[in-house]
């Protein structure tokens, strides 16, 4: 069984967040690099292979490759850093938002021991949590999912937190019950919440409609968390608004490129 770090947290700010952890001696938390904020005397960093939690958990160098294998085929490094207390006394480190929006602890234990969320969300974690990629099962998914093709999968039962753009929404949905979201706006759900991509409907809806030809159907039992302002959605509007900048073909989190942006609706 993972032995999981616990570790306190408070979180700080309104729109521009950050979290701020506070870790006892050999507690250690584990984030996607460029994250960090401040941190005090006492914390160490080091780079490890993976998420680090092949050591918590005792599934050995090829559990680590295999996870890492999975990250490196989604152009996500083979390496995350570990910030761990080797101080005598509490010690505090702090990870802030990329761009506005609200940082969400999940406790992991208390939500099933798995959550799947968008590829970019994660912010950090206790050591001990695994931090991997969840191909969606469905073709169409696969193709047409745009941002929520590649989900990541974060399993244990500590905490950890999640990034979201905008303002957040959390809804619970009853067992067989349906919500049709844009497939950017979703940060995360449960594993046993089904996912799959439809198509919009009508032709006249699916040029003219702004909304892409393709949305995201959520069916419950589960709790599901949504955001207003995903990070494409506001790069988008960022490149639109600066003359002479232009795009390149890739979209983040797309298989499709140009074509993705189209299918989504982003057509800035």
């Amino acid at each position: 069984m993972a032995l999981m770090h616990e570790i306190d947290f408070r979180v700080y700010g309104d729109d521009m967040q950050f979290v701020e952890i506070e870790l006892d001696p050999a507690e250690a938390v584990v984030a996607e690099a460029g994250g960090m904020m401040f941190m005090e005397d006492g914390i160490q960093m080091e780079t490890v292979f993976g998420d680090g939690s092949h050591q918590e958990r005792g599934t050995g160098l090829m559990g680590a490759l295999l996870g890492a294998g999975k990250r490196l085929l989604t152009g996500e490094s083979l390496f995350m850093t570990v910030f761990q207390n080797r101080g005598s006394g509490k010690r505090k480190v702090a990870f802030g938002a990329p761009y506005p929006g609200k940082i969400m602890p999940m406790h992991l234990g208390e939500l099933g021991g798995e959550i799947l969320t968008q590829k970019d969300s994660f912010l950090c974690a206790a050591k001990g949590v695994s931090i991997g990629i969840a191909f969606t099962r469905r073709l169409g998914a696969g193709f047409f999912g745009g941002e929520g093709f590649i989900l990541q999968r974060l399993q244990g039962d500590g905490l950890a937190f999640i990034h979201a753009g905008g303002t957040v929404v959390e809804r619970n949905l009853a067992a067989g019950e349906v919500l049709r979201v844009d497939t950017g706006c979703i940060v995360g759900f449960q594993s046993h919440v089904d996912y799959d991509i439809e198509f919009v409907g009508g032709i006249k809806s699916a040029l003219f409609g702004g909304e892409g030809l393709f949305f995201a159907t959520l069916r419950g039992p589960g709790r599901v968390w949504l955001q207003s302002l995903p990070l494409s959605r506001l790069a988008g509007r960022i490149v639109a608004a600066v003359p002479g900048l232009t795009r390149g073909g890739r979209e983040e989190g797309s298989v499709l490129g140009g074509l993705g942006r189209i299918l989504d609706g982003d057509n800035a």
